[in-house]
């Protein structure tokens, strides 16, 4: 069961390992990138930051798209955190109706981006993603911990 898909560049953090994992009574973290997927020292730094207590999973975007759709998911309750809104599109595009629901944690300011909240800086590609998610019934809201107000994106 996915109990929430977050975007955060900076994937697994305290964040995510503490206040998300905590909050959503989930037991896994998956992890879904196509860098992380193939980088041995990233995925090992990945590991030490995750909360002893869960189950770790760290696979390419095509790879977590097949695993959802294949049901092996279905047994855990899960935290999906994606390093981008391209990884979020592609993942929530490639599993249909599973993910209605899409959370902004953190995309880091680069050229050409604007900032849309505190933590939250879009390029007009990704805020267009965005907005074509969100136009095909995907909740899109903004929230960098579970205490904070919730607020919905809007282009």
């Amino acid at each position: 069961m996915i109990k929430l898909v977050r975007v955060d560049h900076r994937l697994v953090h305290g964040q995510v390992a503490v206040s998300w994992f905590n909050s959503l009574d989930v037991n896994t973290i998956f992890v879904v990138n196509d860098e992380v997927a193939k980088d041995d020292f990233r995925k090992s730094a990945i590991r030490l930051a995750k909360p002893e207590n869960s189950k770790l999973v760290m696979k390419s975007v095509d790879d977590s798209i097949k695993a959802i759709n294949s049901g092996v998911t279905d047994k855990y309750k899960m935290l999906i955190v994606v390093e981008s809104v391209a990884d979020a599109t592609k993942l929530i595009k490639g599993t249909g109706e599973k993910i209605k629901s899409l959370n902004l944690g953190g995309t880091k300011p680069r050229p050409k981006t604007k900032n849309y909240a505190k933590t939250i800086n879009l390029t007009p590609t990704e805020a267009d993603q965005l907005d074509e998610l969100q136009a095909s019934g995907v909740d899109v809201w903004i929230k960098q911990v579970p205490n904070d107000d919730k607020r919905e994106f809007h282009k």
